[in-house]
């Protein structure tokens, strides 16, 4: 008899919303997971110590290419990514479901539709309680609910940059944000709007990540069957007899020699890179290439966004202390001068100094990088990359992590810098901060174990199960064929959700408005005789 009905490897996005769906079914859940929580500390809202110095960033060093060492931007901790993400989740639209034309290639469909998975979107967004405004948005695909909360305003400088949009004839929107803060609830503890949401951990807890929505309900709502192990990293996973099944994992916990751990089910959530490489690293006699690798497509078509800070400097100071309330997508499927998709655009969290800091090519004097970021205004544009099999992640001889990586589409997202710029000096901004992201920045990492119908050209079936061994799933955003140009979090959050509820035999069960202090509660719960990070 096996140890866990359920070993769940990763507490990110996509295994919290699985560890929550099976909470209440009964089933003996195991979630692994390599780091441990993030302390509650100032640290957390300290340019200097996350911007500079990289604090919780993982000190994990990975090949590129050329055999070069890279520190990726990755964080390692329950909840994983999501500790530090800037809490705008947005859907997919419906024709990145199905094979576009992108200027350089096509981006291929999926094997499930939008309706398919329109249901979980719903789900998704009642459980990170997502702030947005309604029917703002032409390009926005169809919805069965409205937003569960209404929109984050604007302050007084982006409501004239969104006045002045609309004057050009766009359509400015109010991020869909996940961030806790309903004033019917006078037991909440709100966000308060400060400047320190993305990159930043937060200090109240009131940003909605994998943790606080996820991670926490589930062990309450599982009654002692669901267990969460921190800082227990999985090394490989093992074959059943036959290697049709995966029987287990051999792990190793801080304090603990190394273990098996045995499940009848075993579900990846590593986030795209590292998913694929646990199951490379699996290789033995069952599995010669690795877990669920027998057509040689495991870590291929890495993918991982095309994608652009854009810091537009005017003449008049940008008081603005919370920034990132405006998006638009009006240029997502093209412009009157381009017939082939560009992709997002949106504001992030006002950069500190020391983030332009970061940006700069070469030294620029502290009290320009400061007048600067007083100035300016921080665009983020998202544009789709392709899927090509030279884009892999591989694991040496050695057991070093390799990612070899060459952009894709990327004509497309310099056209489409251009025409924002463009754009902008029409708004009377014409200094501009540009800093494309390299491969160190994985934030948006997809696609290394992509599902299909067809076992001989993808590594999962529609239901994120692997092809080649039965019991194992992937469902962090490895699985996706093509990622559009959206943030991630929430179809990985959807998916998730829509691949547990088959799992659990029923949909996780949400209430259409969730109190807003459900999360908070949960801190001051005991775990395993340890206590849970509280404010």
């Amino acid at each position: 008899m096996a140890d866990y009905d359920f070993l769940i490897v990763g507490a990110g996005a996509g295994g919290s919303a699985v560890a929550r769906t099976l909470a209440k079914t009964g089933k003996r859940v195991l979630i692994l997971e390599r780091g441990g929580r993030l302390p509650v500390e100032d640290e957390n809202w300290s340019p200097d110590e996350i911007v500079t110095r990289g604090r919780y960033r993982t000190d994990e060093m990975w090949l590129d290419g050329k055999d070069r060492e890279l520190n990726p931007h990755a964080y390692y901790n329950v909840g994983g990514n999501t500790k530090v993400y800037g809490s705008v989740l947005q859907r997919m639209r419906e024709r990145d479901f199905e094979d576009l034309p992108l200027k350089e290639g096509l981006s291929p469909g999926w094997p499930i539709t939008y309706d398919d998975i329109e249901p979980f979107y719903c789900l998704a967004e009642r459980m990170y309680m997502i702030h947005a405004g309604a029917d703002e948005d032409p390009t926005e695909p169809r919805r069965s609910e409205p937003y569960p909360f209404g929109p984050f305003e604007h302050e007084p400088y982006i409501q004239a940059r969104a006045d002045e949009l609309q004057k050009l004839g766009f359509h400015p929107i109010h991020n869909p944000l996940s961030l806790n803060r309903d004033e019917e609830d006078p037991g909440a503890r709100p966000c308060i709007r400060c400047q320190t949401c993305d990159p930043f951990p937060c200090k109240l807890h009131a940003k909605c990540d994998a943790e606080t929505v996820g991670i926490n309900p589930a062990l309450v709502e599982g009654e002692g069957r669901v267990e969460l192990w921190e800082h227990a990293r999985v090394l490989r996973l093992l074959p059943a007899a036959g290697g049709k099944r995966c029987r287990g994992v051999w792990v190793r916990r801080a304090g603990h020699e190394p273990e098996e751990v045995t499940a009848d089910q075993v579900v990846l959530s590593c986030g795209a890179i590292n998913s694929a490489a646990l199951m490379l690293a699996s290789r033995c006699d069952a599995w010669p290439a690795g877990a669920g690798n027998g057509n040689d497509l495991v870590g291929r078509g890495l993918m991982k966004h095309n994608h652009s800070a854009l810091l537009a400097i005017g003449y008049t100071p940008n008081t603005t202390v919370f920034q990132k309330t405006l998006a638009f997508h009006d240029y997502y499927f093209g412009s009157e001068e381009h017939d082939y998709p560009l992709g997002t655009v949106q504001l992030t969290g006002k950069a500190p100094w020391q983030r332009l800091k970061a940006f700069s090519n070469g030294p620029v004097p502290d009290e320009v990088l400061k007048y600067d970021a007083a100035h300016c205004i921080n665009w983020w544009m998202t544009s789709e990359d392709l899927p090509v099999p030279e884009n892999r992640v591989t694991v040496t001889d050695a057991g070093r992590l390799k990612v070899s990586f060459k952009s894709t589409n990327m004509s497309a997202h310099e056209d489409f810098l251009a025409l924002w710029q463009k754009q902008l000096r029409r708004c009377g901004y014409d200094r501009f901060w540009l800093k494309t992201m390299g491969l160190d920045t994985v934030w948006h990492q997809a696609g290394t174990c992509p599902m299909g119908d067809d076992p001989a050209t993808s590594v999962l079936d529609s239901d994120c199960r692997s092809h080649g061994v039965e019991n194992l799933l992937v469902v962090d955003s490895a699985f996706m064929p093509s990622m559009g140009a959206t943030n991630l979090t929430l179809t990985i959050v959807a998916n998730a959700l829509r691949v547990a509820a088959k799992l659990a035999g029923q949909p996780l069960e949400l209430p259409r408005r969730q109190p807003a202090d459900a999360t908070l509660k949960l801190m001051e719960l005991s775990v395993a005789g340890e206590r849970v990070a509280a404010v």
